[in-house]
């Protein structure tokens, strides 16, 4: 289900949005620094501090990530069904060192919130459609320009 374009930008983001659905049937949206592609279908999220996020999730699994590579100004909304891995489940010990990994030694992560994807849709910004001629290296170099950054 995954393509080269969802793994690159992946690669390329900085934070998810993880979107659950509250008690009240509200939305709530949160954001996630730690998370990763798993296999060709599946994102694993660090639950770092996410009581809310952990809580819906275990009453509704339906959910909906978006990750958007800020300087391209693209990415993808997955949605899918989300559970819970807790460190005493036995594919903590694939996921947890995964995550940690990721995380590093100042963040740990209490759980694996593992999503399997039934929907993964492209999202872009406006310009994309205002500017079809655009190649994606003049997106960055106007999203370098927007953030006032220059790449490494």
């Amino acid at each position: 289900m995954f393509n080269d374009a969802v793994f690159e930008d992946i690669a390329n983001s900085v934070l998810c949005w993880l979107a659950t659905v509250g008690e009240d049937g509200q939305p709530n949206v949160s954001p996630k620094e730690i998370f990763t592609a798993h296999g060709s279908d599946a994102l694993l999220i660090a639950d770092i501090a996410s009581p809310v996020s952990v809580r819906n999730i275990a009453r509704n699994p339906l959910v909906c990530v978006s990750f958007v590579d800020v300087f391209a100004q693209r990415g993808f909304k997955i949605a899918g069904r989300a559970r819970l891995v807790e460190r005493e489940d036995p594919e903590f010990a694939t996921f947890g060192p995964i995550l940690a990994d990721l995380a590093g030694p100042d963040f740990p992560v209490r759980r694996a919130i593992h999503v399997t994807a039934t929907r993964v849709s492209r999202v872009r910004a406006p310009s994309y459609t205002l500017f079809p001629d655009r190649t994606v290296e003049e997106q960055r170099e106007r999203g370098y320009a927007t953030y006032r950054v220059r790449p490494a």
